[in-house]
C-alpha cells in the first residue's frame, strides 16, 4: 500500500511531525538487520572457510532476483512499499537465520548431552528447527500485521510477505549448505546441493511460511473475532507442521514421495488461492470505482482495465513503451492509488476501517492525488499523442 493519506491521524501537520521519527526507526531497523546479517555471515564463514563461503554465497544469491520478481509479481493490484518488501526479505536473511542458528544449536547441544547425539539430531531437525525457524520468520509478519496494519489488506499481502521472508531465510541458509557441499566435494558438491535446494525445492521455506501469511491474511479480512484470533495461530502451527514433516522425511526414503504427493499439491493449492484472491480483489475494484466515473476521475474503460490483471499488465507495458521508466512508475502509482481507494471503501462497508469523517478525509486525499496523476498518465489529446501512456 502506498503512503497513508495525509488526512489520517491529524492531517499534513502530524505527518510532518512524524516523518523524522519514521526515518529514525527505519535507519535503526536497517542497522539492527545489518548487524545480525554480518554476524550470521561471519559464523557461516568461520564454519566452512573463506573459499567455500564465497562459492556458497555466489550460488545462493544467483537465483534470488528471479524468485523475488516472481513473489512480487503476485501482488498485481496493490504492490507493497519497497521499504517494507526489502525489510521483510532482509529480516528473513539476517535476523531469522541468526535466531535459528543460535537457538537450534543450543537446543541440540543440550538434548545431545542428555540423550545422546542421535536424539539431539532428531530433536534439531524435527522439533527445534521447525518451531524456531517458523517462529523467527513469522515474527516480522506479525509485526507488520499489528503495527503497519494499512499494509496488510488480505491473503495476497500475507502470501507476498511470507514469500519474501522465506526467500531471505532460504538464501542465507543456502550459503551454509552450499558451503558445506563445497567443503565435502568441491564445486561438484556445491553444485549437487544447488540442484536439490536451489532448483528442485527453492520454494520450501516460502511455502512453509505462507501458512502463517495465509492465517494473517484471513484474519485481516474477517469481521469475526474468533477468526482474527485463531487464524494466525492456526497458520503458524501449520507452518511448523509442514516444516517438521519435510525435515523428518528429508533423511529417509520417504522424501521423494512426500515431495511429489504432498508438497507439490500444497504448492498448487497456494497458487489456486492466489488466483481466487486476485479475482476477489478485481471484483472489489470493479464494484467500488464505477461511482467515480460521473465525477470524471475514471472512464468506464479505465475501470475495466483497473479491475483485471490482464488489463493492468497491458497498461503497464504500454506506459513503459510510451513514457519510459518514469511513465511506468507514474502509471503504477495511479493504478495502486485507485485500488487503495476501492479497497478502503470495501473495508469501511465491512466495518474493517473507520468511516465517517475519517473516511471522507481519506477519499479527499485519494481524489487529490489521482487528479494530480491523471494528466501525467494520459494525454488529453488521445492515446496516440506524444507522451501518452494509457
Amino acid at each position: 500500500m502506498a503512503a497513508a493519506p495525509l488526512g489520517l491521524a491529524g492531517g499534513p501537520a502530524v505527518a510532518r511531525v512524524r516523518r523524522p521519527v519514521n526515518w529514525a526507526l527505519r535507519i535503526l531497523a536497517m542497522l539492527v538487520i545489518a548487524f545480525f546479517g554480518l554476524l550470521t555471515l561471519l559464523v557461516v564463514g568461520l564454519e566452512v572457510g573463506p573459499v567455500a563461503f564465497l562459492i556458497g554465497l555466489v550460488m545462493a544469491v544467483l537465483p534470488v532476483p528471479g524468485y523475488l520478481a516472481l513473489a512480487l509479481w503476485i501482488d498485481r493490484y496493490e504492490p507493497e512499499p519497497i521499504f517494507m518488501a526489502v525489510t521483510t526479505f532482509l529480516w528473513g536473511a539476517a535476523v531469522a537465520v541468526f535466531v535459528a542458528l543460535l537457538l537450534n544449536t543450543i537446543g541440540e547441544l543440550i538434548v545431545s548431552s542428555e540423550l545422546g547425539k542421535e536424539a539431539g539430531e532428531i530433536y534439531g531437525y524435527s522439533i527445534s528447527a521447525p518451531i524456531v525457524e517458523e517462529s523467527a520468520k513469522a515474527a516480522v509478519l506479525f509485526i507488520i500485521f499489528w503495527w503497519k496494519r494499512d499494509e496488510f489488506d488480505g491473503v495476497i499481502d500475507g502470501i507476498v510477505y511470507a514469500a519474501l521472508v522465506g526467500l531471505g531465510f532460504a538464501m542465507t541458509e543456502n550459503v551454509l549448505y552450499y558451503g558445506k557441499g563445497a567443503v565435502e566435494a568441491g564445486v561438484v558438491g556445491a553444485a549437487g546441493t544447488f540442484a536439490v535446494r536451489g532448483l528442485l525445492s527453492p520454494f520450501l521455506h516460502p511455502l512453509f511460511t505462507c501458512m502463517t501469511g495465509l492465517g494473517l491474511g484471513f484474519a485481516a479480512v474477517s469481521t469475526k473475532r474468533w477468526v482474527r484470533v485463531c487464524a494466525p495461530i492456526a497458520g503458524l502451527l501449520a507452518a511448523i507442521l509442514l516444516h517438521s514433516l519435510w525435515n523428518s522425511s528429508a533423511s529417509s526414503v520417504l522424501l521423494i514421495g512426500v515431495y511429489f504427493l504432498f508438497f507439490l499439491p500444497v504448492l498448487g493449492a497456494i497458487i489456486a488461492v492466489v488466483a481466487m484472491a486476485l479475482r476477489r480483489e478485481g471484483n472489489i475494484v470493479r464494484q467500488y470505482l464505477p461511482q467515480d466515473v460521473g465525477r470524471g476521475l475514471f472512464t468506464p474503460a479505465e475501470v475495466s482495465q483497473l479491475s483485471s490483471v490482464e488489463g493492468r499488465i497491458g497498461a503497464s507495458w504500454e506506459a513503459r513503451r510510451r513514457g519510459g521508466w518514469r511513465g511506468w512508475r507514474l502509471h503504477r502509482e495511479y493504478q495502486s492509488l485507485a485500488t487503495e481507494l476501492a479497497f478502503d471503501r470495501h473495508k469501511v462497508v465491512r466495518g474493517l476501517a473507520q468511516g465517517g469523517e475519517q473516511a471522507a478525509q481519506r477519499e479527499a486525499w485519494y481524489f487529490h492525488r489521482l487528479r494530480e496523476l491523471k494528466p501525467l498518465v494520459a494525454s488529453p489529446a488521445g492515446p496516440e499523442a506524444p507522451g501518452a501512456v494509457l
